[in-house]
């Protein structure tokens, strides 16, 4: 059979993707190497606790009777998925965490506006002022090149601390470039982060995973287990089953052949593989880039609940000023993140997470890829101890013991993810149009510039709005 798609990977982007194009019914196949769907935003279960991965938080959060124009609206109308399917719960508070200054904010922006009028009284104005500027800025603009955010910021706040206040948040949930991020994708975030706030699905990520996979079965679709079934069918998402190679002939797409020697044909290929993993794939040149941004975490499940701690998620810096970059060493605790799961307002029927502390943290790849086994466990240990060490000072209590932690390096991203050098965020340049060298290959999701679950199911749809439906 010859796919109108393939689609190259299972997360949301393709997800969202496949969704769009099987409403129109488009023969779509969805190629996801392992045996559940999700990348890097999926769950697992190790020692009887229930993980997700990834997720800390779903940006764009919207209430039920918010504007029909705010990205989730738009997003849910475009994949035609009630509202109330997703069970969203808010946070609470979170929180912008600096050497002797905080900054709090909700899913209420009046509520940071308020508290950086209380911390920056003679910068508010001008705040107020950038904000303006922000809501009324062009993000979409396809076509626009690379513009410094920290350097608009830095000429319109004329304040370094709240500039990087800001940037603290917006580059750990997004940005792949070192100590900026394009104006264009800090506005995106910007909005979805502090106008629109955070939420999580009320039943974990496995939920969310759930409505799509049954809302593209209600498409005529079907889910499959290329180990146990053949792709049969016209709507297909196959798991385990990993691309090993992008046929092309005269600079066309023609097919994908898959990891156990299958051949599926189309003319249209949108992977969310990643812009230099999908040309690896292509046999289009490209250059290895080793600057790449890549991260750990530490999850530890604590034997009682942390006394006092109310905040859904702590964006934290130790230092003076705010260095979001590759460090020199493993990893670098000088800033992170810490989220606390369990700090939504969930619901009595919902699955509420165990007492949990994670602990994000920058990394280099290159230093966690070159050692022996034994020496790699022992960092991880050495890891998850500075981690909680951290937490301690940031938090400023003692952190109650640990009955199960699990970690991640940039080298169990590399794994799951496909992606390079463990790079969560993909590569530093963009491609916003979604194009490559091949006639019928586009890529879609991070690389193509739209971050976060929302924003990686936005891209998908819109990619296949522009390059497959029409």
């Amino acid at each position: 059979m010859k796919f109108d798609c393939i689609i190259i990977g299972g997360g949301f982007s393709a997800m969202a993707a496949a969704i769009r194009l099987a409403h129109f019914g488009k023969k779509v196949c969805v190629c996801e190497k392992h045996y559940r769907l999700g990348g890097l935003n999926s769950w697992y279960s190790r020692n009887g606790f229930e993980i997700d991965s990834g997720l800390h938080a779903m940006t764009n959060f919207a209430k039920a009777k918010s504007s029909k124009s705010l990205p989730l609206k738009k997003l849910l109308r475009q994949l035609r998925i009630p509202y109330d399917a997703l069970k969203l719960r808010e946070q609470y508070t979170s929180k912008i965490s600096f050497p002797n200054i905080s900054l709090e904010f909700t899913n209420d922006f009046l509520y940071l506006v308020e508290d950086i009028a209380d911390k920056f009284p003679d910068t508010i104005d001008l705040f107020l002022k950038f904000d303006e500027f922000v809501k009324n800025f062009n993000a979409l603009n396809l076509s626009a090149p690379f513009t410094s955010a920290r350097e608009i910021m830095t000429n319109k706040l004329k304040n370094s601390l709240l500039v990087d206040m800001l940037l603290c948040p917006l580059s750990y949930y997004g940005s792949a470039v070192e100590n900026d991020m394009d104006f264009s994708q800090f506005t995106i975030m910007y909005k979805s982060i502090f106008h629109e706030g955070f939420s999580v699905p009320g039943n974990g990520i496995k939920s969310l995973l759930k409505v799509l996979t049954d809302r593209f079965t209600e498409c005529g679709g079907k889910c499959i287990n290329l180990k146990q079934e053949k792709i049969d069918g016209d709507k297909i998402i196959a798991l385990n089953a990993g691309v090993k190679k992008i046929i092309s002939k005269n600079e066309k797409v023609q097919a994908v052949e898959l990891e156990n020697g299958q051949i599926l044909e189309t003319d249209k290929i949108l992977s969310s593989a990643g812009l230099n993993e999908t040309k690896f794939l292509a046999k289009i040149p490209f250059k290895e880039e080793k600057n790449t941004l890549a991260f750990t975490e530490s999850i530890a499940f604590l034997e009682k609940p942390l006394p006092n701690i109310t905040n859904t998620i702590i964006f934290f810096n130790k230092e003076d000023n705010f260095h979001y970059e590759r460090p020199s060493d493993a990893f670098n605790t000088a800033s992170g993140v810490i989220c606390f799961p369990k700090n939504y307002k969930f619901q009595d029927n919902d699955s509420i997470p165990e007492t949990q502390i994670r602990i994000t943290l920058l990394a280099n790849y290159e230093k966690w890829a070159k050692l022996p086994k034994d020496d790699y466990d022992s960092l991880k240990k050495q890891l998850l101890s500075k981690s909680l060490s951290t937490a301690t000072q940031v938090l400023d209590i003692d952190i109650p013991k640990h009955i199960f932690s699990d970690t991640f390096t940039p080298i169990t991203i590399n794994r799951f993810t496909g992606h390079f050098n463990g790079a969560i965020y993909g590569t530093p340049k963009k491609n916003k149009q979604g194009t490559t060298n091949l006639q019928g290959l586009f890529i879609c999701g991070t690389d193509q510039g739209f971050l976060g679950i929302t924003g990686a199911m936005l891209s998908g749809i819109s990619m296949a709005n522009m390059h497959i439906l029409q």
